[in-house]
Protein backbone atom coordinates (compact mmCIF):
# COMPACT_ATOMS: atom_id res chain seq x y z
CA UNK A 1 0.00 0.00 0.00
CA UNK A 2 0.77 3.44 -0.53
CA UNK A 3 2.29 5.64 1.89
CA UNK A 4 0.41 9.73 2.52
CA UNK A 5 -0.60 11.49 5.31
CA UNK A 6 -3.80 11.73 3.23
CA UNK A 7 -7.09 10.70 4.56
CA UNK A 8 -9.21 8.35 2.40
CA UNK A 9 -12.64 7.63 2.38
CA UNK A 10 -13.28 5.01 -0.35
CA UNK A 11 -16.66 4.11 -1.02
CA UNK A 12 -18.98 2.30 -3.89
CA UNK A 13 -19.25 4.35 -6.15
CA UNK A 14 -22.40 3.24 -7.42
CA UNK A 15 -24.14 2.75 -3.75
CA UNK A 16 -26.59 5.56 -3.30
CA UNK A 17 -26.10 4.94 0.90
CA UNK A 18 -22.24 5.18 0.22
CA UNK A 19 -22.49 8.49 -2.11
CA UNK A 20 -25.12 9.50 0.88
CA UNK A 21 -21.90 9.54 3.31
CA UNK A 22 -20.02 11.30 1.23
CA UNK A 23 -23.01 14.00 0.80
CA UNK A 24 -22.96 13.73 4.38
CA UNK A 25 -19.12 14.21 4.55
CA UNK A 26 -18.20 16.97 2.34
CA UNK A 27 -18.99 19.96 3.49
CA UNK A 28 -17.51 19.15 7.40
CA UNK A 29 -13.71 19.53 5.94
CA UNK A 30 -11.88 21.90 3.87
CA UNK A 31 -10.55 20.79 0.15
CA UNK A 32 -7.08 18.76 1.40
CA UNK A 33 -8.57 17.47 4.49
CA UNK A 34 -10.08 14.45 3.73
CA UNK A 35 -9.94 13.15 -0.31
CA UNK A 36 -12.85 10.39 -1.33
CA UNK A 37 -11.65 7.63 -3.71
CA UNK A 38 -14.45 5.17 -5.31
CA UNK A 39 -13.45 1.25 -4.60
CA UNK A 40 -13.69 0.51 -7.92
CA UNK A 41 -10.77 3.59 -9.19
CA UNK A 42 -7.42 3.48 -9.79
CA UNK A 43 -6.53 4.72 -6.65
CA UNK A 44 -8.34 2.24 -4.88
CA UNK A 45 -6.58 -0.44 -6.72
CA UNK A 46 -3.42 0.99 -6.45
CA UNK A 47 -3.61 1.42 -2.52
CA UNK A 48 -5.91 -1.24 -1.03
CA UNK A 49 -5.05 -4.79 -0.99
CA UNK A 50 -7.44 -6.76 -2.89
CA UNK A 51 -9.58 -8.22 -0.45
CA UNK A 52 -10.37 -4.37 0.26
CA UNK A 53 -12.06 -3.73 -2.82
CA UNK A 54 -14.69 -6.50 -2.68
CA UNK A 55 -17.61 -3.21 -2.15
CA UNK A 56 -18.72 -5.25 0.88
CA UNK A 57 -17.84 -2.08 3.27
CA UNK A 58 -16.26 1.38 2.95
CA UNK A 59 -12.57 1.83 3.92
CA UNK A 60 -10.96 4.79 5.77
CA UNK A 61 -7.83 5.59 5.30
CA UNK A 62 -6.10 7.55 8.34
CA UNK A 63 -2.75 8.47 10.04
CA UNK A 64 -1.05 5.28 7.63
CA UNK A 65 -3.75 2.78 8.89
CA UNK A 66 -6.67 1.42 7.24
CA UNK A 67 -9.89 0.73 9.14
CA UNK A 68 -12.91 -0.70 7.17
CA UNK A 69 -16.68 -1.15 8.15
CA UNK A 70 -17.80 0.18 11.64
CA UNK A 71 -14.21 1.47 12.70
CA UNK A 72 -13.58 3.79 9.63
CA UNK A 73 -17.53 5.10 10.43
CA UNK A 74 -16.06 5.22 13.91
CA UNK A 75 -13.07 7.29 12.71
CA UNK A 76 -14.90 9.48 10.23
CA UNK A 77 -17.26 10.56 12.70
CA UNK A 78 -14.12 11.29 14.83
CA UNK A 79 -12.50 13.59 12.38
CA UNK A 80 -15.99 15.19 11.40
CA UNK A 81 -16.11 16.35 15.61
CA UNK A 82 -18.46 18.04 17.16
CA UNK A 83 -21.50 16.33 17.98
CA UNK A 84 -20.76 13.51 16.09
CA UNK A 85 -17.62 12.62 18.77
CA UNK A 86 -20.75 11.14 20.76
CA UNK A 87 -21.45 8.73 18.09
CA UNK A 88 -17.56 8.02 17.19
CA UNK A 89 -17.17 7.17 21.40
CA UNK A 90 -20.22 4.90 21.37
CA UNK A 91 -18.83 2.65 18.48
CA UNK A 92 -15.85 2.79 19.76
CA UNK A 93 -16.94 1.54 22.80
CA UNK A 94 -19.34 -1.28 21.53
CA UNK A 95 -17.28 -4.45 20.55
CA UNK A 96 -16.33 -4.72 16.86
CA UNK A 97 -18.27 -7.85 16.08
CA UNK A 98 -21.62 -6.62 17.30
CA UNK A 99 -21.12 -2.97 15.42
CA UNK A 100 -19.77 -5.05 12.52
CA UNK A 101 -22.98 -7.35 12.69
CA UNK A 102 -25.09 -4.23 12.32
CA UNK A 103 -23.05 -2.52 9.41
CA UNK A 104 -22.49 -5.92 7.85
CA UNK A 105 -26.90 -6.54 7.71
CA UNK A 106 -27.03 -2.99 6.31
CA UNK A 107 -24.56 -3.13 3.80
CA UNK A 108 -26.09 -6.62 2.87
CA UNK A 109 -29.10 -4.63 1.91
CA UNK A 110 -27.91 -1.48 1.20
CA UNK A 111 -28.84 -1.16 -2.89
CA UNK A 112 -32.50 -2.71 -2.21
CA UNK A 113 -33.20 -0.67 0.59
CA UNK A 114 -31.52 2.54 -0.98
CA UNK A 115 -30.57 1.97 -4.57
CA UNK A 116 -27.63 1.83 -7.18
CA UNK A 117 -26.50 3.55 -10.27
CA UNK A 118 -25.03 2.08 -13.15
CA UNK A 119 -21.62 3.76 -13.34
CA UNK A 120 -19.66 5.54 -10.52
CA UNK A 121 -20.40 9.17 -8.96
CA UNK A 122 -18.97 11.94 -11.07
CA UNK A 123 -18.28 14.67 -8.96
CA UNK A 124 -19.30 18.55 -9.11
CA UNK A 125 -16.75 20.94 -10.61
CA UNK A 126 -17.36 21.93 -6.98
CA UNK A 127 -16.23 18.81 -5.77
CA UNK A 128 -13.67 17.85 -8.07
CA UNK A 129 -11.07 19.21 -5.96
CA UNK A 130 -12.43 16.20 -2.56
CA UNK A 131 -11.88 13.64 -5.06
CA UNK A 132 -8.80 11.27 -5.92
CA UNK A 133 -10.22 9.28 -8.74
Amino acid sequence: MEQTSKRILFFDGVCHLCNGLVDFTLPKFQPGEIYFAPLQGPTAEKMLPPQDLSLDYVVYFRDGVLYRRSKAIAYLLQDIGGFYKLPSIMLHILPGFISDFFYELVAKFRYRLFGKDEVCRIPTPKEKKYFLD
